[in-house]
Order: C-alpha cells, then structure tokens, then sequence
C-alpha cells in the first residue's frame, strides 16, 4: 500500500470536465468552515481545488450585497479553480440557485445530494434526494441545461439514504441520470444518509463505483480522509479519480502539501513546527478580518483556533486558551503563550478528528 511502501507514487493530475485541476487530493465543501479564508489557506498549502460551503438556493436568491451576507458569493483571485456548492428541494428553484453561483464567478456547480443533518432531510433536500432519483435526475437536467456549457456540474452523494436492496438501486439510477445529463464528477462518500457519521465510511463501495462509470464519469471519493496517507491510500485501494478531505482539512491545511510529498518521495513531511503553525493561524486570522470586519472575526475564528491547536504538543491546555476567544487581544496573548517559543509541532491523531463532516 502506498501507506507503508514508502516508495513514490505518481498519480494522474486531475481534471472535472474542462477545468484542469491538477493534484487530485482537494478540499471538499464544509458547512460552516470551507469559506473563503479557509479556502484561500488551503490553497496557499497545497490544495489543487476547494468548494465553498453548501448554500441553500432560496438563499442564494435572496442574496444581497449586505456587509453580513456579501462574503458567501466572495472568492479571491487566488483561490480558482473554485467551486460552489448548491442545495435545495425544488428543480426550478435549484435551477436559478445555480446561476446565481455562476454570476458569483465560481467555477464548477457542485449539487448536494449528500448532507444527512435531519433538518434538512425533513424539508426534502441534500440526501433526502438519494430517494427520489425522478427528482434528483431533473434537478441535474434543469442545473446542466441552465448553467453555461463551459462550467461543469458535478454531484454529491452517499451511496444511498440507507442500506437496502432499493437505495442501491435508486443510487445507481441517479450516477446513471448524471452520466445522461452530461455532469462531470461526482463526489461519492462511503457512507449512508442514515448512517450519518457513525461507523466506517466504505471504500469497497467506492471502487465498485468507479468500476461502474468507467471513463464515462470522473469520481471523488470522500468518507474517513484524516491525514495524507488516508488520502493517497483511498486513491490506490479504490481507482477513484480523486478524494475530497473534509474533517481532516479543519485546522490542518497542510495535509494538502504533505499529501503531495508523500507522492513524490513516499515518505511523509514532518509536521509544522509551532512557528510555522503560529504563522498560518496569524495569516488565517487577517484573512477573516478582511473577509468579516474586525469585530466578528473573533468569534469565527475560535472554531478553528480549537482546531488549529490539535497540532500542538499541549493540546488540552492550548484548546482552552482558545476556548472562549472573543478579540484580536486575546487571540495574541493565547499564541504568545503558547507559540513564542518554537518547537516540533505533531500530526493529528485520527481520534482528535469531529465529528462534523459535509
């Protein structure tokens, strides 16, 4: 396995239909992380490709420009290719969300036919969808018809809203809809709608996936993706095109990066150091000020300051002094306690990782 040859491995640069992407381990869409100064950091440690949090397409049509709500449409220069994550429950109403994504600039029209929070299922969106593939397929008809030609659609999904004889097959019938309807990826992560988080994502799934599409569609995988080797592994056990890290990105852009190391050497980078990681949370911290104003950036950040600090060798006693963040003041007096001084930093460990993945 790639995880324990410690041999390099080159891997086929990845593209989602004319959008060249490059290394294909990227970050996926998060409900309230992947915004655009976390998409900005991980682009700037090695991420190929990011998409923006998941956004609801009544929202998105009643989006205006006030200083509160302008940032979900923000994407940097830097940051492309990007893309924007759509959910909704409507196929006409998803139709007109999606063009609002593509007026914002974003570069690639990701569906959400994944998220398994109950609110949402319960007003018949995200994987609710994985049990209605007539209105699934004509969501992704009405989105590909409606978006220009030179921007992909993709999807995403789990392999079905539970584990039965009829969610496998209504699953295939949605990929199969995809295919039809000219979408060019589709993010597939290994676990039910009802499964949620609990258990183990399955990879088996994954490969019998791509085995089905072929050539005919490009595959991400997504479930259970921690750290680099967990990354390079999915690719090498599963023959999908591509993986989309989630929880194990929050607070660790540099998985990109030593994804992309393991690659060429097989051997896995060091961990930052406290100075490096000291660098990127100040970097991480402008970036949400610009973004946000000075006065909300605290609060935004302490999510993933808490997360930042799992790299520390002190995590408990750094989490803490993140805890309760609330200004820019206490931010520096937490880092210069804890970070003044250099040293190694570590890799997470697996059991530190939430629970939250989107």
């Amino acid at each position: 396995m790639i995880s324990s040859a410690n041999q390099p491995v080159e891997l086929p640069p990845l593209t989602i239909g004319n959008v060249p992407i490059g290394f294909p381990v990227v970050q996926a869409a998060l409900s309230g992380y992947s915004d655009l100064p976390m998409r900005v950091i991980a682009r700037r440690h090695g991420a190929s490709y990011s998409v923006c949090e998941v956004m609801l397409d009544q929202f998105l049509l009643s989006l205006t420009k006030r200083q509160r709500t302008r940032h979900f449409l923000d994407i940097a220069d830097e940051e492309h290719p990007v893309g924007g994550q759509l959910m909704g429950a409507e196929p006409e109403q998803f139709s007109l969300g999606a063009m609002k994504l593509v007026e914002a600039g974003f570069d690639i029209i990701d569906v959400n036919f994944g998220c398994p929070v109950k609110k949402v299922l319960g007003r018949c969106r995200g994987g609710f969808h994985l049990s209605q593939p007539a209105v699934a397929i004509d969501i992704l008809k009405r989105t590909r018809d409606i978006v220009p030609d030179h921007i992909p659609v993709t999807v995403k999904m789990r392999r079905g809203i539970d584990d039965s004889d009829e969610a496998r097959q209504q699953f295939f019938e949605i990929l199969d809809g995809a295919i039809n309807a000219g979408l060019a990826a589709a993010t597939v992560h290994g676990r039910t709608v009802v499964q949620r988080y609990i258990g183990p994502s399955r990879w088996e799934f994954l490969k019998e996936v791509k085995t089905h599409v072929g050539d005919r569609l490009k595959i991400l995988g997504s479930g259970d993706l921690f750290n680099a080797h967990d990354s390079l592994r999915m690719i090498e056990e599963t023959g999908v095109d591509g993986v989309t890290v989630a929880r194990g990105a929050i607070g660790n852009p540099w998985v990109f990066q030593q994804a992309r190391e393991l690659a060429e050497t097989g051997k896995l980078p060091d961990a930052p150091t406290l100075h490096e990681q000291a660098a990127v949370m100040r970097e991480h911290f402008s970036l949400c000020e610009k973004t946000y104003t000075v006065e909300r950036a605290p609060l935004l950040m302490r999510k993933f300051c808490i997360k930042y600090s799992q790299s520390h060798p002190d995590y408990e006693n750094v989490r803490l002094a993140f805890g309760r963040l609330r200004t820019r003041e206490e931010f520096e007096t937490a880092m210069t306690l804890h970070y003044t001084e250099d040293g190694p930093g570590r890799h997470v460990p697996r059991e530190l990782h939430g629970s939250q993945e989107e």
